[in-house]
């Protein structure tokens, strides 16, 4: 791995989580999800982003494929809330410890609420960030939903 590891690639290798990361180096102007998948040669069904949004009041992260939208009733719905917005990026951030753009549901500084997107059942290996920007991490979605306390619920909206 070039550069430095990230509290993500820390909690993977401390739990011996099996994972491949992927870097490539990010442009500008392109969303981080799709240039992710594009400059990986990756199928964009396997890409996903972490966004985090509030949930009466409550940050919660939601995982979904890059090219879909994160469905804020679906995922308020899954947390047991009523309403979401998406969360302030410096609030998100703060949390996380994380940059946007590189926010991973992976060794987050504090454990939000996660529901990853049902379409990730399906898949042997997912990517998503590894904690900076330019850097993914393939691992089982078996394995990211053990170790971030995620569920799985259909929160995905295809634009």
């Amino acid at each position: 791995m070039a550069g430095k590891g990230t509290q993500a690639t820390a909690l993977l290798a401390k739990q011996r989580v099996e994972h491949r990361l992927h870097s490539y180096t990010h442009g500008s102007g392109q969303a981080y999800g799709p240039e992710a998948a594009e400059l990986l040669g990756l199928d964009p069904v396997r890409v996903f982003k972490t966004l985090v949004a509030d949930v009466d009041g409550a940050l919660t992260v939601g995982i979904v494929p890059v090219l879909a939208m994160l469905d804020l009733k679906a995922l308020a719905a899954a947390v047991g809330g009523k309403r979401a917005k998406m969360a302030d990026v410096a609030l998100a951030e703060r949390a996380t410890g994380y940059v946007a753009g590189g926010i991973s549901p992976l060794g987050q500084r504090k454990r939000l609420p996660a529901v990853l997107d049902a379409s990730a059942e399906q898949l042997d290996t997912m990517f998503c960030s590894a904690g900076r920007r330019g850097l993914e991490v393939e691992l089982a979605p078996a394995d990211l939903v053990r170790l971030t306390g995620a569920r799985f619920a259909p929160i995905a909206a295809i634009p």
